[in-house]
């Protein structure tokens, strides 16, 4: 198993290149900027980039699909209920950083719960996770007991619920049933921000953790 992880973009998101040590099979999931820098990564690895895994498609996520896709002929997914926001992306980017870009590819296929992605011999499980983004999902490496999160569940904190098609306790709900139900020696890797852990964030996050005696309800 070979993870890779780098910052990218002036939000500051975290893009991971997930792939198997013996194959060089891998996949990029959230290549939100920097084409030139992950690709450089995954030459570095001597790693075939075969799928671009998103989960989900803010515009902080999705700015460097294109570039990948163009560069390595990988396959985009994304789950369906996520392409408004997919096809929001242009507009998103006038609002928020005041420059243009093209619209993102539509995805090649659709991610949907309980998906299994092979990654060589590795293998990473689709959780659907609704509620910073209607298509939200994560992804879980069970072998490795490490989940790429997306903007879910951060080191003290969750994602943002005041944007366009979130909703606060759909993303509580999807956090408690699919992140939480992991054992608690899972790593989580963000999008945004430093890796935390299942069983830490289960005993002191102030959004949904369970520590004795506190009521988060």
């Amino acid at each position: 198993m070979i993870v890779k992880g780098l910052t990218v973009g002036l939000l500051q998101e975290n893009c991971y290149i997930f792939g198997c040590n013996k194959t060089r099979k891998a996949v990029i999931i959230d290549p939100g900027d920097n084409a030139r820098a992950i690709l450089r990564i995954a030459d570095q690895q001597a790693l075939k980039i075969e799928k671009i895994l998103n989960t989900h498609a803010h515009f902080d996520h999705v700015m460097a699909v294109n570039a990948v896709k163009s560069a390595t002929g990988a396959q985009f997914y994304l789950q369906a209920a996520d392409l408004p926001i997919l096809h929001d992306v242009p507009e998103r980017v006038r609002l928020w950083l005041d420059t243009e870009v093209d619209p993102v590819v539509e995805p090649d296929a659709f991610l949907n719960h309980g998906d299994i992605i092979q990654v060589g011999e590795e293998q990473l499980e689709v959780r659907y996770t609704p509620g910073h983004a209607p298509g939200h999902v994560v992804f879980v490496h069970h072998a490795g007991h490490q989940v790429f999160a997306g903007d879910t569940l951060f080191q003290g904190s969750i994602g943002r619920f005041d944007l366009p098609g979130a909703d606060e306790k759909t993303l509580l709900r999807s956090i408690r049933e699919q992140l939480l139900s992991l054992p608690d020696d899972y790593a989580i890797y963000p999008g945004h921000g430093g890796a935390t852990t299942i069983g830490f964030e289960r005993m002191h996050n102030p959004y949904v953790g369970v520590r004795p005696g506190v009521n988060y309800a």
